[in-house]
């Protein structure tokens, strides 16, 4: 296995970002943090190195939010595109490119990509039933279809998914399917669409992740081989939609590619506008990618993109996806359509000028093996009990003592006694323990060990006393204050990957350009007589009052989520009493109860019904574990047609009831029947 010293250059490729909406905190702490900090390093080492962003701009979402705003696809995405493009770049997030899958560069690229597979016969030819409208003269997508939940009954599930209960479905599944494009009852009609077919790249996929990379993240490297370990299946890599880059190939009207097939493409597209040499970073055996992404996206970006790479046959294959987990906001689960998110352009008006504090908060609580959470408080407590207490404190007190002692200038070094020597010890050891920790992608404890030479400093200045010792031994306080200042110039180079806007400020305070990684660790970065300039506060304290506003923030948009789910939806269509009747609901008691495997919201239960004992599958592993439910009484619908969940045969449905914050609750008898007992 290559190390990273054996490539002579890296493509650092990042998510693209969905451009239906802005980006928010939780995009930065899984993905672009981590990226531009591991970039920052690189280019510090003066390596050859290229960090690869765009917009995402295809796809269904687009599509629905032009139509229910009464604007084109393309506002939407020049729309978002402007706003999350300039988020990141006041943000210091340091793109060579930031591109996006309109652009003409990326229609052709995809399109000579997927030809490329199409005429070498990478592709299967399949068709399929579909949902077609035939008011509006289209075939349906997923999330064009809505209907009622064949699960839980609940109205508006998509083609796709039912979001009250969390069931995966098909589109053919839904109660009274009806067309979001114009409300009409969508009929089935046959469709044909080009497939990637993932089982054929199996026994590679086995031997290059499983075999080759057991050094990737345990998160990444388990998510694969829990799919792998399924077996894979063909793909659709086509799709019936007029939004996206056209199927190039005859017959094709009417199809594009889909989303998930055109999106990664982008990383070559963006790379293409970049820089003619654009090859040499894709296809050259001395070059290494690195994908920076969320869990969400590890199938993609480990098991689909590279499968398509290796089905064209020239380009390298990414040596690294260091994935993150997600972070949670005030310990609740981030959500862009409840509004619950710290968005970053309003973070940018809100905290001006404060880029690093952020940069620096989800750093230390990056989500790098499992999930993590912000809160505000914690984002104060950063800033004025670290970056201004520690780090601020520290280079303020250093440069303001030489000021008042030397005018300024950098005092030269005298005799060193033993507490010398040790602290100029531990700041030529600090490179090799941050690099080992960049170099493995472990950027909380990379941050610590560079904020670690600011407690070294303080530390230092604070046992050695030099506005008491000045009076008695002056010649002791300069090798002290000129040890200071080598700690100062050191904390330039060591934290510019992470904090790049305050260290401009720093390098301006201490009169220096910026260093190259190869100095780290010296202790003569600051010649004697060397001019250090007047210091401002490099951090200031965030009081309580503004932290308070952005928690009410919150708070309000709890209340109106509260206040939108408590309104209780309009009854349903009136049925026949015969139609009512034909429902068996009975009494029954849990006797058994496990969740289902490699799912977040299944459990499966064996209810007694009084008739026979049986399974089903309910979706209430969000609230409640096995143990507690074990002797509940329920009542179920007993009659329901039998259906296939995840491989098991569910043989009824538990009747619940959804609360105003979505929580479910077991509909049971007051005091405690016989097994069997009809629900009237």
């Amino acid at each position: 296995m290559k190390q990273a010293g054996d490539f002579k250059r890296t493509l650092v490729t990042t998510a693209l970002p969905y451009a239906n909406g802005p980006v928010h905190i939780g995009h930065l702490a899984g993905v672009y943090v981590p990226a531009d900090i591991y970039v920052r390093y690189l280019r510090l080492k003066k390596e050859d190195v290229l960090l690869i962003g765009g917009s995402d701009e295809h796809g269904v979402p687009i599509t629905l939010k032009a139509k229910n705003e009464g604007v084109t696809p393309q506002d939407v995405v020049d729309k978002f595109h402007g706003i999350i493009k300039d988020s990141f770049e006041n943000f210091g997030i340091s793109f060579d490119v930031y591109s996006r899958t309109t652009s003409k560069t990326h229609y052709e690229t995809a399109s000579e990509f997927f030809k490329t597979l199409y005429d070498k016969g990478e592709f299967i030819e399949k068709e399929s039933e579909q949902y077609y409208d035939e008011e509006a003269r289209q075939f349906l997508a997923d999330r064009y279809i809505t209907g009622t939940c064949p699960h839980c009954k609940s109205e508006g599930a998509y083609g796709d998914q039912c979001e009250s209960c969390g069931t995966s479905l098909n589109a053919t599944d839904l109660i009274d399917p009806r067309s979001v494009v114009s409300g009409s009852k969508p009929v089935i009609k046959t469709t044909k669409h080009w497939y990637l077919p993932l089982d054929k790249h199996e026994p590679f996929l086995k031997e290059w992740i499983l075999d080759g990379h057991k050094e990737w993240k345990s998160n990444v490297y388990g998510q694969c081989k829990s799919w792998i370990d399924l077996g894979l299946q063909p793909r659709a890599v086509s799709r019936d939609l007029d939004w996206g880059v056209p199927v190039p190939v005859e017959g094709a009207d009417g199809k594009v590619l889909y989303v998930w097939f055109d999106a990664p493409i982008g990383y070559i597209s963006a790379t293409k506008e970049l820089t003619p040499e654009w090859e040499k970073y894709w296809k050259s055996e001395d070059s290494r990618m690195l994908h920076f992404i969320g869990k969400d996206n590890i199938v993609f970006h480990c098991i689909v993109f590279p499968s398509m790479l290796k089905a064209e046959g020239s380009y390298i294959l990414p040596e690294n996806v260091p994935a993150n987990e997600f972070l949670n906001l005030e310990g609740d689960k981030i959500s862009t359509s409840r509004n619950w998110a710290v968005w970053l352009h309003e973070y940018l008006v809100d905290f001006k000028d404060k880029q690093d504090v952020l940069r620096y908060t989800l750093t230390a609580n990056a989500p790098e093996t499992k999930d993590n959470d912000f809160t505000w408080k914690d984002f104060q407590a950063r800033n004025n009990n670290e970056l201004v207490a520690v780090l601020g404190n520290f280079v303020n007190r250093a440069l303001v003592l030489t000021q008042k002692y030397y005018d300024g200038e950098v005092p030269a070094l005298g005799e060193l006694n033993e507490v010398d020597q040790q602290t100029l010890a531990e700041i030529a050891n600090l490179k090799a323990e941050v690099e080992k920790s960049l170099d493995n992608y472990r950027f909380r404890e990379a941050l610590k060990f560079a904020m670690d030479l600011a407690r070294l400093g303080n530390k230092y200045l604070a046992d050695e006393e030099p506005w008491k010792v000045v009076k008695t031994d002056p010649e002791r306080v300069k090798t002290v204050m000129n040890i200071c200042l080598q700690i100062t110039a050191n904390l330039t180079v060591v934290l510019e990957p992470f904090l790049p806007f305050s260290m401009e400020k720093l390098r301006g305070f201490v009169n220096l350009e910026k260093l190259e990684w190869s100095e780290l660790g010296r202790t003569d970065l600051l010649q004697a007589g060397h001019k250090t300039n007047k210091p401002d506060l490099l951090f200031e304290k965030i009081e309580d009052k503004t932290i308070e506003a952005q928690v009410q923030k919150l708070l309000d948009t709890k209340k109106a989520n509260e206040l939108a789910e408590a309104t209780a939806k309009p009854a349903k269509e009136n049925c026949s009493f015969d139609d009512f009747m034909k429902m068996d609901i009975r009494t029954g008691t849990i006797v058994e109860a496990e969740k289902v495997a490699k799912t977040k919201k299944l459990m499966k239960l064996l209810v007694d019904t009084g008739i026979d004992q049986r399974t089903v599958v309910s979706g209430i592993a969000e609230y409640y574990s096995p143990e507690e439910i074990i002797g509940k009484q329920v009542s179920i619908l007993v009659n329901l047609e039998p259906r296939k969940l995840r491989g098991i045969e569910s043989q009824g449905m538990i009747l619940m009831a959804e609360d105003a914050d979505g929580t479910l609750k077991f509909v049971s008898p007051e005091a405690e029947v016989k097994n069997g007992s009809e629900v009237k």
